[in-house]
C-alpha cells in the first residue's frame, strides 16, 4: 500500500492557492475592502466555506452559470443550495419582480396574486390552506409553534443529523451512547435541545414509538429523504409506518419538503402519496428571491381556527404571537 505524501500534497495546494489569488485581483481587492465593513468579510458568516485564501465576488448570474468580478465563468451546480433550482434569474421570475415592485414591495394588505398561488399550492400538494413566509426555517418555526398551541404538548422529534434551517429545536444529535444533545457547532443554544427535542435515527420504527408513546410530542418534523449527511432514503414502509405512529400518538407531521420539491410539481409528497398535517418549502419557490410556503389540512386549519378565536376582539394578538413578520407575505 502505497502511503499519502502530504508534503507533495501541500505543495500543490500552496501552488492552486496562489494561482487562484493571483488570477482574481479584483475579488482579491474587494475581499481586503470589505474585510473593513463586514465581518470576517463577507455578509454572512458560512460565505468563509471556500477552499481559497477568499471567495470569488460575483458580478453575474444566469441559468446554470456565474461570472466573478475577474471575468471568470462558473458552471453552478450549487444554484443557491437549490434557492436557484431552476436557474439564476428565470427570466419569468425576473419579470414577475419587474413589475410587482414597480407596484408595491411589501404593503402589509393581500393582493390576488396570493391567492392565485395558493390555488396553484392547492392543486399541487392537495392541502387547502396556506400560509407565506421569507424562509422555509420560519416556515418550520411557525408550523412547530402552531403545532405546539393546538397539541397543548411541549416537545417535538426530529432525526438524528436533520437540518431544517436555524431552528433551535433541530439541533440536537445523539452521541455514540444514543444520549441526546447540542449538536456541534450549535451558536448560543437558547437551552439544552434535549429539553424540547426528541431524537431518533432515521428508519428506526422501534425508537421512533418508544419516544412517540412519551405522550408529549406535538409533531415530528420531517424530510421525506434527509439531505443533510449525504442522501438518505426512507426504508420500504417507513412512511406508512411514520403516518400511522403519528397518528396513533396524537402528534402532527410535519413535513420538510424544502430540498426534495425537486422530485416534481408536487415534490416527494405528491410522488409517494404521503399524507402531511402540515407541509413546508422555501428556497425554490421563489425563484432565489427570499419565500416559503406552509400547507395545512383541513383538520388542523381547523384545529388552528378555534383556538384563536379569529374574530374582530382577538385581532389585537394576531401580530405579536411570534408567528409572520411585516414582511412575511409581502406582494414581491
Amino acid at each position: 500500500m502505497k502511503t499519502i505524501d502530504r508534503t507533495r500534497l501541500q505543495s500543490l495546494m500552496s501552488r492552486e492557492q496562489k494561482k487562484f489569488v493571483d488570477e482574481r485581483p479584483k475579488s482579491k481587492a474587494l475581499f481586503e475592502r470589505a474585510r473593513k465593513s463586514l465581518l470576517a468579510g463577507v455578509p454572512m458568516n458560512w460565505m468563509m466555506k471556500w477552499a481559497g485564501a477568499f471567495p470569488p465576488f460575483v458580478r453575474e448570474a444566469q441559468g446554470s452559470h456565474f461570472f466573478d468580478v475577474d471575468g471568470y465563468r462558473y458552471v453552478d451546480f450549487c444554484l443557491g443550495d437549490t434557492g436557484a433550482m431552476t436557474g439564476h434569474s428565470p427570466f419569468a421570475t425576473v419579470k414577475a419582480v419587474e413589475e410587482q415592485s414597480r407596484r408595491g414591495i411589501t404593503l402589509m394588505l393581500p393582493g390576488e396574486d396570493a391567492i392565485f398561488v395558493a390555488e396553484e399550492l392547492q392543486k399541487r400538494f392537495g392541502l387547502p390552506y396556506w400560509q407565506f413566509a421569507l424562509t422555509a426555517t420560519d416556515a418550520n418555526r411557525f408550523s412547530i409553534r402552531l403545532a405546539r398551541q393546538i397539541t397543548k404538548r411541549p416537545k417535538i422529534l426530529v432525526f438524528n443529523w436533520c437540518y431544517h434551517g436555524t431552528v433551535d429545536e433541530a439541533f440536537i444529535t445523539l452521541d455514540r451512547e444514543g444520549v441526546a444533545g447540542p449538536r456541534r457547532g450549535n451558536i448560543g443554544p437558547p437551552v439544552n435541545p434535549a429539553v424540547t427535542t426528541r431524537v431518533v435515527e432515521f428508519n428506526d420504527d422501534a425508537a421512533l414509538e418508544l419516544e412517540l408513546a412519551a405522550g408529549d410530542v406535538a409533531c415530528v418534523l420531517a424530510e421525506p429523504v434527509m439531505t443533510n449527511v449525504g442522501i438518505v432514503h426512507p426504508a420500504p414502509g417507513f412512511h406508512q409506518r411514520l403516518r400511522e405512529l403519528t397518528r396513533k400518538h396524537g402528534a402532527l407531521l410535519i413535513i420538510d419538503e424544502t430540498h426534495t420539491i425537486c422530485a416534481g410539481p408536487g415534490g416527494y409528497t405528491r410522488a409517494e402519496n404521503l399524507e402531511p398535517d402540515v407541509l413546508v418549502f422555501g428556497k425554490a419557490i421563489g425563484g432565489g428571491i427570499p419565500g416559503a410556503a406552509y400547507g395545512f389540512s383541513q383538520e388542523v386549519a381547523d384545529r388552528i381556527a378555534a383556538l384563536q378565536n379569529i374574530s374582530p376582539e382577538n385581532l389585537e394578538d394576531c401580530d405579536v404571537g411570534g408567528i409572520g413578520g411585516t414582511l412575511a407575505g409581502n406582494a414581491v
